[in-house]
């Protein structure tokens, strides 16, 4: 599609400082969006808590923190024998390559130690965040789209796109694949509307996270099947991907979970 939006010269006075092209990024700008929306979003639903603007910024920019640092380790223990071989090529992990799982591994710790330090009821204000991971998760997939990444296998049938920009990282170029970002973005769809017709009969505080977690769950592990970046890697011969393994121990905790918070009268964990 087109990984780059816009380039253009550095002005005189910042050369130097900067490179001697400004690239602006179709994924980092779709990123960019969705972490946006998502903040407004959390904004006027969590008015109630009595957070305030700085709090919640101060949440996010945690989140945000968390979030690059546990997508990026998650990357790298995708293919760990590679950079211990060449450990230069650690340092180059600031670039492209991010885990998703690996994302929400890190935030959810941070978010509930944050609102414990607050004194935010927990289970409540998760039901709240469970709208963002569809929105975040959704831009960003229309950020891979664009980029090429998470791209789906070769396919032989009308569902097919093409990528052709010798920037894009799809692979291989000029052959319909499985547009798997796409499939993603309407798995994140489907949650963001099923939430929201939950939201007023939900049972238990604490819900709306659990069925966000258990429903894109059981969506990334159909959509693996038809990925085609084989370098994500697998587990148990080839059986899962690291994503479904994940996927199924995140399912597995939220029925845990799931039960116990069901029992509890009150908003705490």
């Amino acid at each position: 599609m087109h990984p780059k939006l816009i380039s253009f010269p550095t002005p005189e006075f910042l050369r130097g400082f900067l490179p001697d092209q400004i690239t602006l990024y179709s994924y980092g700008f779709l990123i960019a969006i969705g972490i946006l929306l998502s903040f407004v979003f959390v904004h006027r639903r969590t008015k109630r808590f009595g957070i305030t603007k700085d709090q919640l910024s101060t949440l996010f920019v945690w989140c945000i923190f968390a979030g690059f640092i546990g997508g990026k380790l998650f990357f790298f223990f995708e293919d760990i024998d590679k950079y211990l071989a060449e450990p230069s090529k650690f340092l180059k992990l600031t670039g492209g390559g991010f885990v998703f799982y690996g994302s929400v591994i890190f935030v959810i710790p941070v978010i509930i130690w944050f609102l414990r330090r607050n004194k935010i009821p927990v289970r409540s204000f998760l039901d709240i965040v469970a709208f963002v991971g569809p929105i975040a998760q959704g831009f960003g997939r229309v950020g891979c789209f664009m980029a090429g990444c998470c791209h789906g296998k070769v396919c032989h049938n009308s569902l097919g796109v093409t990528f052709t920009d010798p920037d894009s990282l799809a692979r291989p170029l000029n052959v319909p694949l499985y547009p798997t970002q796409l499939f993603d973005i309407g798995i994140n769809l489907l949650i963001f509307i099923t939430l929201f017709a939950l939201e007023k009969r939900k049972q238990f505080a604490g819900q709306l996270m659990l069925i966000y977690l258990m429903s894109y769950a059981i969506g990334r592990s159909i959509n693996e099947v038809y990925r085609g970046d084989e370098e994500r890697g697998f587990v148990f011969d080839g059986l899962l991907s690291h994503s479904q393994f994940i996927a199924a121990i995140i399912f597995a905790i939220c029925i845990a979970v799931w039960i116990r918070w069901r029992k509890l009268s009150e908003d705490k964990i």
